[in-house]
């Protein structure tokens, strides 16, 4: 899958292509993070927004014999017009991706193109609409069919019978669910502003619970409207769910990750990276067991920096990853020491071996070193299998190059939409990806280069 963006932060013109393994890395302030969390906030948007409609004639059929098949053919075959119309409507509400002024974002555009030729597969979709006591209609298909099959589970004359809107909401989205279920990963976005969420949900838990109690305090001397005005703001998306992750945390651990099932060793070493294990008490207690001392319980401003910033990734993994789906995490490397950098790019590997997307914004030479390790080892033979082998590289870390995708933002002669002669802008370039050398990491080449140059100079530079 293909995204493209326009006028989007210091981005003027990009395009990317999702891989199994996607990397961009550059500079501070070239566009990384707006391309990260546009993307975030599309697939988002389409796996609850995206819009097809239904035939009058097929609500028509479902209201009077009770039952109806939506033939998906003709969606599928128009999937991409669909998308077309997601991706505009996305466009223009953009700006609360960000929570930026609307007006920065007047001219911000983000489409999304399906690769040609490739073959929609259906999802399973088992929908029940109703209450906790009562379901009123019921929405199934099975993965790879082509309908889904609607029913109403009331009497058709009767007072519970569902409104007309609410059935073609349900039912367009049961379509939006069988074809966009095994096209649009479920995407999860570690932001970087992570490690402040972990601390302060409960904070901004406790001031929204204060404002509404004082709201209904009617000794109060301050306008409802006045006290409001104080309390105005609003949060980047990737923050409200790093939030709202956090605060969901003890229901999310009542569950099981595939990962846990299948992969318990990929956990095993992810407690090795942060020295320990996460666990939530009794009373929604977010706590760090370090390894060695099971009696001790930190609070999380009682841990270091590395701990908090692992720890949506640390829950999402056990409790919540599911295969197919799209980790983005901006800057893993956030706080932690070279080697654990290195370990977590040999974890992010493995995720991409057992069937998890990734997506990573980085600054770190240590993550892309370690990877093209990781692709460079896959393309060997008896030598380099036995030296893997000897720096305890496991096999399930080997990368293929044809699963990663890699770019560099940064300023380049592009051809811009609409135009006839090449400009030169911010966008983002495709790295090159080399089975005997792997990533082309320009950006950290040059600064390693200047530091190893000035430092030969100053050693070897001449007699004092």
């Amino acid at each position: 899958m293909k995204i493209s963006i326009e006028k989007l932060g210091a981005l003027k013109q990009a395009e990317f292509t999702l891989g199994d393994l996607t990397i961009i890395c550059g500079e501070n302030n070239t566009g990384k993070t707006y391309a990260t969390h546009a993307t975030y906030g599309f697939l988002d948007y389409l796996r609850s927004n995206a819009e097809f409609p239904v035939e009058r004639d097929d609500i028509d059929r479902l209201f009077t014999e009770g039952s109806v098949d939506i033939d998906l053919t003709p969606y599928i075959d128009k999937l991409q017009n669909h998308l077309d119309r997601a991706a505009k409507n996305y466009s223009k509400i953009m700006h609360r991706v960000f929570a930026g002024n609307e007006t920065l974002f007047n001219d911000s555009t983000l489409y999304f193109n399906l690769v040609e030729g490739r073959e929609i597969q259906t999802a399973a979709v088992q929908m029940r609409v109703g209450s906790a006591e009562r379901s009123v209609l019921n929405i199934q298909g099975t993965e790879g069919g082509k309908k889904i099959s609607v029913s109403l589970i009331v009497d058709r004359d009767g007072d519970e019978t569902p409104h007309r809107d609410l059935v073609e909401n349900m039912i367009s989205n049961g379509i939006g669910l069988a074809l966009l279920g095994k096209l649009i990963p479920k995407p999860f976005l570690a932001s970087a502003e992570r490690t402040g969420a972990a601390i302060f949900q409960k904070e901004l838990d406790f001031t929204k619970n204060r404002l509404v109690e004082m709201l209904g305090d009617k000794t109060t001397k301050l306008h409802p409207f006045q006290f409001l005005s104080k309390f105005s703001g609003e949060y980047p998306i990737a923050v409200r769910k790093n939030v709202d992750f956090i605060r969901e945390l003890p229901s999310i651990t009542n569950k099981e990750s595939f990962i846990a099932k299948e992969h318990p060793a990929i956990l095993e070493s992810f407690k090795d990276i942060i020295g320990g294990e996460y666990k939530v008490s009794k009373d929604g207690e977010i706590q760090y067991i370090p390894n060695g001392n099971k009696r001790a319980r930190l609070s999380l401003v009682e841990s270091s920096s590395a701990v908090r910033s692992l720890l949506d990734i640390g829950f999402y993994l056990r409790h919540n990853a599911s295969k197919g789906d799209l980790l983005m995490i901006d800057e893993p490397e956030l706080n932690l020491h070279p080697e654990n950098q290195r370990r977590v790019a040999r974890l992010l590997a493995r995720l991409v071996n057992i069937g998890i997307k990734v997506f990573i914004t980085t600054h770190s030479d240590y993550i892309i070193k370690e990877l093209n390790t990781l692709l460079m080892l896959n393309h060997g033979g008896d030598r380099l299998k036995a030296f893997a082998e000897q720096e305890a590289y496991l096999e399930s870390e080997l990368l293929d190059t044809e699963r990663v995708r890699a770019y560099i933002a940064e300023a380049a002669s592009i051809l811009l939409k609409g135009k006839t002669r090449k400009s030169t802008c911010q966008t983002l370039v495709p790295a090159e990806i080399d089975d005997r050398f792997g990533i082309e990491a320009r950006s950290f080449d040059q600064t390693i280069e200047d530091m190893n140059r000035i430092q030969d100079e100053i050693i070897w530079g001449g007699d004092e």
